[in-house]
């Protein structure tokens, strides 16, 4: 079993962090997808190389870094989601059309329309920390990562802004990850595919059904008026820690 995460971008194909997550014994061997092209990734075209690699590689979960949904109406917060507001994520999705700040409108607009297009290929979103009454444990599953707040979650420092990393902030995050957890790569990771690697991580318990080892962030996704709320956000605790919830996980397409 394998997790494919994605450190979402949308000017270009080569700015896209893909990685290929499998345990392997006592190993996470992450292998680096790269696609060298300079033109803007269409999102029906991404969806669909996705969702193919998902499906040659035995990839049950997909993890995307970026927003999947709206603010919802009664959700206490004013500008954005739940999961946003306790993560203090740098974009706030608030209700249908408005974006905070409106520097992340493009990018937003971009990855929920990405949702979609994978929802329309059958990949269905993580919606519930409860036990599926019937027992079905779908296999598409669309879960949404944090790579900034996965670093923390971890107890490491978080990369810092693509423009001001530095080769010897990539090299000290690569360190502290790889003491901490038994990870390989199968070639050294630039900026996005750490952050894809790190965001990727909580989608190895939910790929083998289980919260181990797993902080799930927000309120279960819901269609509201037309339009996709809310919706939960995954992120990695250190192997000591003792404070990830029980109980598992039930899906909604």
């Amino acid at each position: 079993m394998s997790v494919l995460s994605v450190d979402l971008a949308c000017r270009s194909w080569s700015d896209l962090g893909v990685v290929l997550l499998e345990r392997k014994g006592a190993l996470i061997a992450c292998e680096i997808i790269r696609w060298q092209d300079p033109s803007p990734p269409p999102v029906v075209e991404l969806a669909l190389r996705l969702n193919t690699i998902c499906l040659e590689r035995g990839a049950g979960v997909l993890m995307l870094d970026g927003p999947q949904a709206w603010k919802s109406e009664d959700n206490g917060q004013e500008f954005c989601r739940v999961s946003e507001h306790e993560l203090n994520t740098a974009a706030k999705t608030g209700l249908p059309g408005t974006v905070l700040p409106g520097t992340y409108e493009r990018f937003v607009e971009y990855c929920l329309a990405l949702y979609d297009a994978l929802g329309r290929l059958g990949w269905q979103r993580l919606a519930s920390r409860e036990q599926p009454e019937n027992g079905g444990q779908p296999r598409k599953i669309l879960v949404e990562s944090y790579p900034h707040a996965a670093w923390k979650s971890l107890g490491l420092t978080p990369l810092p802004a693509k423009r001001k990393c530095r080769v010897s902030h990539l090299a000290e995050a690569y360190a502290a990850l790889t003491a901490m957890l038994p990870i390989t790569t199968s070639q050294p990771p630039n900026h996005d595919q750490l952050q894809a690697i790190v965001g990727g991580l909580p989608g190895l318990a939910i790929e083998e059904r289980s919260l181990q080892g797993t902080r799930i962030v927000g309120q279960p996704p819901r269609w509201e008026d037309g339009f996709w709320r809310e919706g939960f956000i995954a992120l990695p605790l250190p192997p000591s820690s003792d404070s990830n919830p029980a109980g598992s996980i039930r899906w909604m397409s």
